[in-house]
């Protein structure tokens, strides 16, 4: 049975070392001109009447009774942000420790456009850059030793973005909270008590790249501000208020004596623009000023004020989705967090739904954290916790920023994608220009052999001054544009299409000018015809360098061109072209099975020519996240090929491979398969092993005695999640395809986003759907299938339809 509802508000997104022309570009930077950067605050931020707390006892809360150890901040720290700001809290309660960064204080040289030798790109702190930290910030509190106190215990509360630690000395509790609030667009520290107890310490400010600090005694302010050598000038600021003790600024920091309350307020950031035209900043900014008037501004307003106005925002997002896998037992709810994971990891151990929903919802925690109003989050997102991290912590292409953005939209959190799509459209001038300038350098042995060159491609790392490192990643322009596209088929917003559609065509635009012909034999007739394949590539990140035609590209480049024809007759531009492009599809070579593995043919011959279980699923990018392959329209064979190589590929031990399994085994409907990759995650790092760490970041073993943190898994797991309870593609949705024993008794989640324009509510009970409600955000018709059902489902924008079974 079914119902119709009106329209109604909706809730306020390697490895081993690893010039734009036309009037149509133009008009697509202008219309992201005013994209965000650390500036002054257009307006007052709206300061909620009443207190948007979720209670203690329903918030969904990570929990630990130890603080994270200094020395070991990545695995331990809780993290706060705010999108543009990132930091790590230690809840040390004598030596609290918080290590901030802003996602672009970037050092390096800018485009990076003199190649090596081999016509590749340096890829190094110097020439390519990296994402380098901002400032430790510690309050020191004598006489609050770990020894001294009782009662200890550190949550990270995913319902209402907060940190906090609390614990009990001499009859007195005390407790603190930190957060990064978006629309102060500081990091907060507030320390309160209860039992007439009072705080007597110093809080220090220390640059991490040798900085000076100011102390201004007339605002109670500690600040710094320097430049790199790349021009990029940055700063930060401290401030501290309390209404029954004392609080004076000095040049580490800010004395506080006899305090009952305290707050300590930061703010910093740089003079980063996202305008290739003014070199990628913005003179009009000074930091160390800035930071000083947001900490200011802020320290005006009542401490709950502050903290209201940053939980409300924050809930604005988070709540637009909602999940539950089922009941835990009281005992899974009475371990610490650290203690749950090992747990849940033993042999024979019963499942803890709730733990694995919350590993999704730390996920869309640090989704909103990471990814508003400023960079997209590379590698390690703005959580780091050395000046050197892993690969710069740079932004790899073929594979992790795309795991990072398939989570916003079928989470709830459309908005958080935005990021993804501005910095590749502020990228793009000095892409294009990189590309015409120096792909077909003769050194560069990808370069097209046609002679021609248009468009624009990257490396495989970018950084955030228009330069890429490592080597040319001639896909990633067809990846990076697909996965903007498909957030596209989740909101059915022409106005998005209308601005990345620059980049679409310059990615068919390099493509054109790429493909080669060759005569292979049909697999059907037996004769001899003419194919467009790849140039000489290679799949990553293995086996030859020299490939036509790999697997990953043909996929990619056969979805840009499909993407590209809906873009354009859907905006009614460039008809001409599409017929180009259309041909150009038409002549693609596809892949085929190979009758040596039986095999879905990576490198367009029978043989194997890289390692079996490599980490990468590149060849099966055509069955996830793309649509070419489906269950549904391709043949047996084709289908047991794929399912073959994910079987060879086996288990990897990297989180980010395993959620890429993940999906794709909820792609073949086998929940149990994809159970198990979610699992693997989970599982507590030990070592230098990979699974979660403490804080669940997930560890990427380096080798047998080092381990990293990468921030893909931590989104493409819960990506994982969604896929299991809801497919979707434009025209189709279906409900539950891959629903494991382990959440098959009760669940359910609402906000979900499917493609096609629609958010779905799902209920279920036994294993089988209950109740749907199908929303339009601005699809119009889809098919919605479950339990062996197919109805079709027809909304106006806004209108929502109930579906019961």
């Amino acid at each position: 049975m079914s119902s119709r509802q009106p329209a109604r508000p909706q809730s306020p997104s390697r490895r081993n070392f690893l010039a734009l022309t036309g009037a149509g570009a133009a008009g697509s930077l202008a219309a992201f001109a005013g994209l965000p950067a650390f500036t002054a605050a257009a307006a007052e931020p709206d300061r909620p009447a009443t207190d948007p707390r979720v209670d203690d006892s329903t918030a969904v809360c990570l929990w630990y009774t130890a603080p994270a150890a200094a020395d070991n901040m990545i695995q331990q720290g809780l993290p706060i942000g705010n999108g543009r700001l990132g930091a790590l809290v230690s809840g040390d309660p004598a030596n609290e420790a918080i290590y901030i960064t802003d996602a672009t204080l970037w050092s390096g040289g800018g485009r990076n456009d003199v190649l090596s030798s081999d016509g590749q790109f340096p890829y190094d702190p110097v020439t390519f850059g990296s994402l380098t930290q901002l400032a430790h910030l510690t309050v020191e509190i004598p006489g609050h030793t770990l020894d001294s106190v009782t009662g200890y215990r550190r949550t990270l509360d995913l319902s209402n973005g907060l940190v906090t630690a609390s614990y009990t000395q001499k009859g007195v509790t005390y407790r603190r909270e930190v957060y990064a609030s978006h629309p102060d667009d500081v990091v907060v520290v507030r320390f309160s008590q209860s039992g007439g107890g009072t705080y007597t310490g110093r809080i220090t400010l220390a640059g991490t790249h040798g900085e000076n600090n100011v102390a201004n005694t007339s605002d109670a302010t500690a600040s710094f501000g320097a430049t790199f050598d790349n021009g990029l000038r940055y700063g930060a600021a401290i401030t501290a208020v309390s209404r029954t003790g004392q609080v004076e600024a000095n040049a580490a920091g800010v004395d506080f004596t006899g305090c009952a309350d305290l707050t300590v307020i930061f703010s910093g950031g740089t003079d980063y623009s996202p305008d290739f035209s003014r070199g990628y900043r913005d003179p009009s900014v000074d930091p160390q000023a800035l930071a000083r008037e947001k900490v200011s501004a802020a320290a005006r307003h009542a401490p709950d004020s502050l903290r209201n106005t940053h939980i409300a925002d924050y809930r604005r997002l988070f709540d637009a989705m909602t999940l539950s896998l089922g009941t835990s037992t009281k005992q899974q709810r009475q371990l610490d967090t650290w203690t749950r994971l090992q747990a849940r990891a033993q042999d024979g151990a019963a499942p803890d739904p709730e733990l694995e929903a919350s590993y999704l919802q730390f996920g869309r925690y640090l989704m909103i954290c990471g990814s508003r109003d400023s960079l997209p989050m590379g590698l390690q997102a703005s959580w780091i916790d050395t000046n050197s991290p892993g690969w710069m912590g740079d932004y790899h292409t073929d594979i992790n920023i795309q795991m990072n953005y398939w989570m916003p939209d079928r989470t709830g959190l459309p908005g958080c994608f935005d990021a993804l799509t501005d910095y590749c459209l502020a990228q793009l001038p000095s892409w294009s220009d990189n590309t015409v300038r120096l792909f077909n350098d003769p050194r560069n042995r990808f370069r097209n052999s046609s002679g021609k060159v248009a468009g624009w491609t990257i490396g495989i790392s970018t950084n955030i001054y228009g330069g890429s490192g490592w080597q040319w990643h001639p896909a990633g322009s067809a990846w990076l544009v697909n996965t903007i596209f498909e957030h596209y088929e989740y909101t059915q917003d022409t106005r998005l299409l209308a601005r990345i559609y620059p980049l679409l065509k310059g990615a068919c635009e390099f493509w054109e000018a790429r493909l080669v012909t060759v005569t292979v034999t049909d697999p059907v007739t037996g004769q001899p015809r003419e194919v467009l394949v790849d140039d000489k590539d290679w799949s990553p990140e293995h086996g030859p360098q020299d490939a036509m035609g790999i697997t990953y590209a043909q996929e990619l480049v056969w979805a840009l061109f499909t993407n590209f024809h809906t873009a354009s007759a859907t905006l009614g531009k460039d008809s001409a072209y599409r017929r180009v492009i259309d041909g150009l599809r038409d002549r693609l070579y596809l892949p085929q099975v190979s009758p040596t593995t039986g095999w879905l043919e990576e490198w367009m011959t029978p043989d194997n020519l890289g390692e079996v279980q490599h980490r990468h699923l590149s060849p099966l990018i055509g069955f996830f996240p793309g649509d070419r392959i489906s269950l549904e329209s391709s043949p047996a064979d084709l289908i047991t090929g794929v399912r073959n190589l994910l079987v060879a590929r086996g288990t990897a031990p990297y989180g980010w491979a395993n959620a890429w399994r993940a999906l794709c085994w909820a792609r073949f409907k086998d929940g149990e398969k994809a159970y198990q990759m979610i699992l693997t995650n989970l599982r507590p790092s030990t070592g230098s092993t990979g699974g979660s760490a403490l804080n669940l970041f997930d560890i990427w073993p380096l080798d047998s005695t080092s381990s990293i943190f990468q921030i893909e898994a931590n989104f493409g797991t819960p990506s994982a999640v969604v896929d299991m309870l809801l497919y979707s593609r434009p025209g189709r949705i279906e409900l539950l395809p891959a629903l494991p024993d382990a959440w098959a008794e009760h669940g359910q989640i609402t906000g979900v986003g499917a493609r096609g324009g629609f958010t779905v509510d799902l209920s279920w009970g036994n294993g089988k759907a209950r109740e749907a409600v199908i929303r339009s955000v601005g699809g119009r018709t889809t098919e919605v299938a479950a339990g062996g059902v197919t109805r079709t489902v027809r909304l106006g924008r806004g209108e929502s339809v109930t579906l019961r079974w």
